[in-house]
Formats: C-alpha cells, structure tokens, sequence
C-alpha cells in the first residue's frame, strides 16, 4: 500500500500539456443529490486522484451520457463549459454518467516516459515488443482514448449499473449508495464486451481530509475483482489496456483507459 499526498492543483497544471500518462476521470460536484436538485459534474485529468478541470468541447466527445434505469439521454454541453456536466438530476435511481473521449495522440520524445508508463499500468512485455517490431525509442506515437463513469445517488438511489457499450468499461457489481459494502464493492472490468482476467486495477481512495491512498488490485478469471472501502471515501477505479493499434495510423502503441469514480456513504 502506497500513500501519496494531494498535489496542489496549480501543480498538477504544470502536467496538463502531457496527459497520456494522467488518469482521466468524471468528478461530480456531489455523490448524491435529490431528484431536480443541480447535477454538477467536472471532466478532470491529472494525477493521485488531483487534477485539473477540463472544458466541455464536441470535437473531443465520442460520448456524453446520462444513463438510468435502463434509459440513455445524450447529454449536449455547452461549448467550453467548465464544470462540463451542468443539468438537473433526474428522477430517483442510480445515475451512469459516461463519457468518451475522441482519439487524441502523444508523441513520445524519451524512451524512459514510455518504458515507465508501461510498467505502472501493468504492460511489462510491451517494452520487449517495442524492440522485437524494431520501433526507435524515441520519435514514436501513441494514439489513446479515455472511457469513464461515475456513479451518483439520486434521491433513493436505487438501480444497478450496466454495460454501455463502450470498448472498455467498469460495471459495478454492487450499488455502493444502497447495497452491503463490508465485504468491499465488486466490480466487473470489460475489454470488446468480454470478461479482463488478470487485469491490473488502479484504487484511488480518497479519505474526507483529502488525504489519498493508492493501491493496486488484480481481476480474477471472469474478469472481476473486490475493491475494499471504506465510508465516507470518494474513489477512482482506473485500468489500461496498451495494444498495437487495430486500425490504420502513423501512431505504433494504442491505449485504452477506464475509469470509474464513486463514493461511499
């Protein structure tokens, strides 16, 4: 178990122009609010669960959607809104806010950057593929996306969380406003709609004085794993996939990130 303390936020802006090796995450201003109450949500990048706020623009949005019981509403912002997500909460049940990110591209010009970056997100062999395809160590590209949720409580909060779609994705296995979380919340981490086994989880837990602890978790054969919690703490589920890219581009490595946020009452 890793303890890291909160980064100010200016520092983390200092980061911002190299955001390949940052999570990216939903963070709504309240984890659970009332039916027609305000629904505020930012689009964060950054680092040990601190970031900067991101503006709200379409041409960098696959997806923005609000997701209840078993009903999907397109959510369309505002150009360069910040907080990006601004609306009324909906009717009482548990909330999917989901965003997609378009493709975006970093160009790697230090092979340390990439051969760290592989490591802590759990891709290893990757440094010795990069070699075996006869790839230079600098110079080289990589395309990434960014696939979130967050789980909010409207007023009973009821409901359970379900597969969107998106290439990668957390579901929830549990409602973290309602169900039992003594045993700790289960989670099933999915690639292409199929089940990640051995999968690398990275737990951001946020305690009420912003203090963070970092861990990490490994899913099991069915792709599923148990992250203990703890009340009162805001957490960021975050997991990788680094591949050769499947269709054509000029970048050599392709990322996918999920992430999930939530909290516990």
């Amino acid at each position: 178990m890793l303890f890291r303390p909160l980064l100010p936020a200016f520092v983390m802006s200092l980061f911002a122009a190299s955001a390949i090796a940052h999570e990216f995450w939903i963070e709504p201003q309240k984890y659970q609010v009332q039916s027609s109450a305000p629904l505020i949500a930012n689009l964060r990048n950054g680092q040990q669960f601190v970031g900067i706020k991101l503006a709200y623009f379409s041409k960098r949005t696959e997806r923005f959607d609000l997701i209840q019981n078993g009903e999907t509403v397109a959510f369309q912002g505002r150009m360069g809104d910040v907080p990006a997500l601004q609306t009324v909460a909906p009717k009482d049940g548990l909330l999917i806010i989901l965003h997609e990110t378009t493709k975006s591209v970093v160009t790697y010009t230090q092979w340390e950057k990439f051969r760290s970056f592989a490591e802590h997100k759990g891709f290893p062999k990757a440094i010795e593929q990069h070699a075996a395809r006869g790839l230079p160590q600098e110079g080289f590209k990589e395309d990434y996306r960014r696939f979130a949720k967050a789980l909010v409580g409207i007023g009973n909060a009821k409901g359970a969380d379900t597969t969107s779609g998106m290439e990668t994705e957390f579901v929830a296995l549990a409602n973290p406003y309602n169900d039992d979380l003594s045993k700790g919340f289960p989670v099933l981490l999915l690639y292409q709609g199929k089940p990640r086994e051995n999968a690398l989880i990275e737990v951001f837990a946020r305690a009420p004085d912003n203090n963070v602890v970092i861990t990490n978790t490994v899913t099991n054969a069915t792709g599923q794993a148990m992250i203990p919690v703890k009340p009162g703490h805001t957490y960021l589920l975050d997991a990788v996939i680094l591949r050769v890219p499947v269709s054509e581009t000029d970048a050599v490595w392709e990322s996918l990130w999920a992430t999930m946020t939530f909290a516990t009452p």
